[in-house]
């Protein structure tokens, strides 16, 4: 039988408070008390930096993006700066990796195959990129750190989210890159169905088995001895969306 993925929707989560429950269950995993896990959730408005990041990826002033509601964070993941928010689809999955490279085209394989099940043809980026693309434009970055053999951060996918915010940075440090979202690609309004595909897809990308955690029942494992998380009522199981 396939090793769990535990797969958690949280919502809408500030960036602060997510990457530190990030690094709760990063510690978790490390040390064996839990296991593999994918947080599923939406940002407000905010920018992230990684550690490739240059000082003309946010070519506007910080004004600017402070009047806009916007926030910015630097990160130790990997890529340039990128933006979330309402209705971007955020995926983190803190799994134990052997081989980088393989481990990041399992996610591709992931996010194009939930695109492929939205009627959405979509590739992953050229080599030197890390990302999913249409024929539109970008629609998915991905960006990871791998510490103690286990990842952080990951991947974000476009839903029914607004675009502009892409135009003021240098997204991936691209000039001018084209962005794209299920929206823009006819399918608004799909985060629910997304979401659940999204937690199956990357469950079988990584030959996991996904079940289904709820967020608080998550933070307490993150916190406590391992054991098994508690059987809800529905079935938790690997589901088809």
């Amino acid at each position: 039988m396939a090793a769990e993925l535990w797969v958690s929707w949280l919502g809408r989560v500030e960036y602060s408070e997510a990457l530190a429950l990030q690094v709760r269950i990063h510690r978790a995993r490390a040390a064996g008390r839990i296991a593999d896990t994918l947080l599923l959730l939406e940002h407000p408005p905010v920018y992230t930096r990684g550690v490739r990041t240059e000082h003309g990826d946010l070519p506007l002033p910080a004004d600017f993006y402070a009047e806009r509601g916007i926030a910015i964070y630097d990160t130790d993941r990997g890529g340039r700066v990128t933006y979330h928010g309402p209705g971007q689809l955020v995926g983190y999955p803190i799994v134990k990796v052997g081989r980088v490279r393989e481990f990041v085209a399992a996610i591709e394989r992931a996010l194009v195959a939930v695109l492929a099940a939205e009627g959405v043809v979509a590739r992953p980026a050229p080599p030197g990129d890390a990302g999913i693309w249409t024929d539109r434009g970008k629609i998915a970055s991905i960006g990871i750190r791998v510490r103690d053999g286990v990842s952080m951060h990951g991947f974000a996918l476009n839903v029914d989210c607004d675009l502009e915010p892409f135009s003021w940075i240098r997204p991936c440090g691209m000039e001018g890159a084209a962005m794209s979202s299920l929206a823009r690609e006819g399918r608004p309004g799909r985060m629910r169905c997304v979401r659940r595909r999204a937690g199956y897809e990357v469950a079988r990308a990584l030959d996991r088995r996904q079940r289904l955690v709820s967020a608080k029942r998550l933070r307490a494992l993150a916190s406590s001895p391992a054991r098994p998380p508690r059987r809800e009522r529905r079935p938790v199981g690997a589901v088809r969306p």
